[in-house]
């Protein structure tokens, strides 16, 4: 039964998914906030397993694939690939799942946003990706009419660092920390729900992923740093619906963090699911190649579907 559901999905994907359009879409109008003109050019290669690495981000922007009219369902998933905070495996846990989305109605929007090392930011460099977060869920609300997405059901879904940042948008979106540019800037940027593939959630020991941190707050942060952008530490009961998956053997992010914050979301009343996997390491995307992972995205599918 499972291989066969997994036939159907890829064959959804690649006829429907085919005829879904997709734009890419400058995140800010005007000035980049707490950036400067720079020499830094974006770079885009490929790694070993042929994913595409993205590093230097100087333009964020959004990739949106929008299903077929018939096949849209009004909802939205706007997905934060991960990298460490270093770079982006923009394909892998970006396009591929989008792509994957919108062949169940669903419309994935891949956010390409700045990564806090590059020598173009100017000042609180920890803060970078959430301004681009932030920007990024206004911006798709500003566009529900005309992409025919229903506002009430935009969520979030990250991986690794990304599925960080994700949680920081999640426990963070109603904090300013960028100037307002324009009328979009006034919309709330509270995802509907979120999506946390293998994330990282703590910058605590010991369970952090110490590349992450080193990368998004550098070598000797402060207590109040790593407090501010520990996730875990920052749910109330506002915080979003939330679904977690990790494998328990994960060696690059340990299992811990999902748990931390499922245990912070039972303790502020927030619904969460948690799939804990015995086995997948790290950095799995949709599982295709494990027999066990390879169904995870139709549990998420079925749980978006019995969201209240």
């Amino acid at each position: 039964m499972k291989s066969i559901k997994l036939t159907a999905l890829i064959f959804l994907l690649t006829t429907i998914g085919m005829s879904a359009q997709n734009t890419i879409i400058p995140l800010w109008p005007n000035r980049i906030p707490n950036q400067e003109a720079s020499n830094e050019a974006e770079k885009i290669e490929y790694t070993e397993d042929g994913i595409i690495w993205i590093t230097n981000v100087q333009e964020p922007t959004v990739e949106v694939f929008l299903p077929s009219k018939r096949m849209s369902n009004g909802k939205a998933v706007v997905i934060f690939p991960g990298g460490g905070y270093y770079g982006l495996a923009y394909d892998w846990e970006g396009t591929d799942i989008a792509k994957t989305l919108t062949a169940k109605g669903i419309a994935g929007i891949v956010v390409k946003y700045r990564l806090p090392w590059s020598k173009s930011i100017i000042k609180d460099k920890h803060l970078v990706p959430l301004q681009d977060a932030q920007r990024a869920m206004r911006l798709v609300r500003s566009k529900v009419k005309e992409w025919n997405l229903d506002e009430n059901q935009i969520g979030i879904m990250g991986f690794s660092a990304g599925g960080h940042l994700a949680s920081t948008l999640g426990t963070h979106y109603d904090e300013k920390v960028y100037p307002t540019q324009k009328g979009e800037d006034g919309i709330s940027a509270r995802p509907d729900f979120m999506a946390l593939i293998y994330p990282v959630i703590t910058l605590g020991e010991p369970s952090t992923h110490t590349g992450s941190r080193a990368s998004l707050v550098g070598e000797n942060p402060t207590q109040a740093e790593l407090d501010y952008l520990s996730n875990e530490k920052q749910v109330d009961e506002n915080t979003p619906p939330t679904f977690l998956l990790h494998a328990a053997d994960d060696g690059a992010v340990p299992v811990e963090n999902s748990l931390m914050f499922f245990s912070a979301l039972k303790e502020n009343k927030v619904p969460a699911t948690m799939h804990v996997y015995p086995t997948g390491g790290h950095g799995f995307s949709l599982g295709l190649e494990h027999e066990r992972l390879k169904n995870w995205i139709n549990l998420f599918f079925d749980w978006m579907d019995n969201l209240d």
